[in-house]
């Protein structure tokens, strides 16, 4: 069983940068790609940035230049790098496949105030 756990959440100012972390059960990431989710309160679920199995990327208009997705396929484990963030990126983060989604993990939650 693929099994997600979300990591380096915070509490950030405006401007400022968050590094989080995916690790991931079964060489999952290199095969079905891995994208980036985001849950603000009270709206559904959207995705913030992907990236295929080819390495392909693409992102949110909303992130476009600020957030940077990759991954290390030797070690399972993704990583969104946010930089200049704003208060709408408040939220929880959350990775899965990319494609063929499996179970959600906890995800981590992303604060950004002042």
């Amino acid at each position: 069983q693929v099994q997600l756990v979300e990591s380096g959440g915070g509490l950030v100012q405006p401007g400022g940068s968050l590094r989080l972390s995916c690790a991931a059960s079964g060489n999952i990431f290199s095969i079905y790609g891995m994208a980036w989710y985001r849950q603000a309160p009270g709206k559904q679920r959207e995705l913030v940035a992907s990236i295929a199995s080819g390495g392909r990327t693409n992102y949110a208009d909303s992130v476009k230049g600020r957030f940077t997705i990759s991954r290390d396929n030797a070690k399972d484990t993704g990583y969104l790098q946010m930089n200049s963030l704003k208060f709408e990126d408040t939220g929880v983060y959350y990775c899965n496949r990319l494609i063929s989604r499996v179970a959600w993990g906890q995800g981590t939650q992303v604060t950004v105030s002042s």
